[in-house]
């Protein structure tokens, strides 16, 4: 197996300041990836299986997550789970020989960022990071914008800047990504917001398998409001999604 070792010289400049944790039991291309991420100048840390994996994530903070699937003692799906039971937001790519549909949606549904089948380039590994990394920065950059900071919906209240929705009698605390869509979702409130908009802006991509984990987080969140009848997301044709509110009706005097 050939990996293709090229070197952006932007990305030289740019990398120092994030951590990468490399979870990977193959030798050869363990190696191969931590030198290659090394030169780009991303800090990396090396585990050799998923218990080493997890017991680091837990001692130190990093930017993302590279997990192989296939492991010892500890398979990368079940690194992701245990990843996602405190930590909702940092971002995961799977590294796995395996093609098969219904193992890119499980690494999907685990709460994966994205999913990448050996072999593969480096150079596409350096541009998938970079991706995910952008739209990290960007979206923390987008929730602290102090414009709005709370949408009213019904009869909930969302505090996107710190990602909670609440009525008088419940309240959730969202994911990242819970909290990106239904912001979007309330922007766009009462008129289309089109698949295609509401993935690049959160996910950075469109394809088929990113499509139907976005359908997984419009499920949760029609969980969270469906005590209030008057709120609906309801799908457009297959073509997007439409956060409905009826609106109240004033009273005669």
């Amino acid at each position: 197996m050939q990996w293709s070792i090229l070197i952006h010289s932007q990305a030289l400049k740019t990398n120092t300041k994030f951590k990468i944790l490399l979870v990977e039991d193959d030798p050869n291309l363990s190696i191969v990836v931590q030198d290659y991420l090394e030169m780009l100048q991303y800090h990396t840390k090396l585990c050799k299986d998923g218990v080493e994996g997890i017991e680091e994530f837990r001692r130190n903070k990093y930017d993302l997550v590279i997990l192989d699937v296939m492991m010892p003692r500890k398979d990368g799906f079940s690194v992701a789970e245990d990843i996602r039971k405190t930590d909702e937001t940092t971002p995961i790519i799977f590294l796995t020989a395996k093609s098969m549909k219904e193992d890119r949606l499980k690494g999907f549904k685990t709460g994966c960022d994205d999913y990448m089948t050996k072999p593969f380039s480096t150079e596409e590994l350096s541009l998938r990071i970079k991706a995910i990394l952008k739209r990290c920065v960007l979206l923390d950059h987008t929730i602290s914008e102090p414009d709005v900071s709370e949408f009213i919906i019904g009869k909930f209240t969302f505090d996107h800047v710190n990602m909670i929705l609440k009525s008088d009698s419940k309240e959730y605390t969202l994911t990242r990504k819970e909290a990106a869509l239904l912001k979007l979702l309330c922007i766009y409130q009462n008129k289309l917001l089109s698949r295609e908009v509401a993935l690049k802006s959160i996910w950075g991509d469109d394809d088929y398998f990113i499509g139907r984990s976005m359908d997984v987080f419009i499920s949760k969140l029609r969980k969270y409001l469906k005590s209030d009848p008057d709120i609906a997301i309801t799908n457009v044709h297959g073509t997007g999604f439409k956060l409905e509110v009826k609106k109240e009706v004033e009273s005669a005097d």
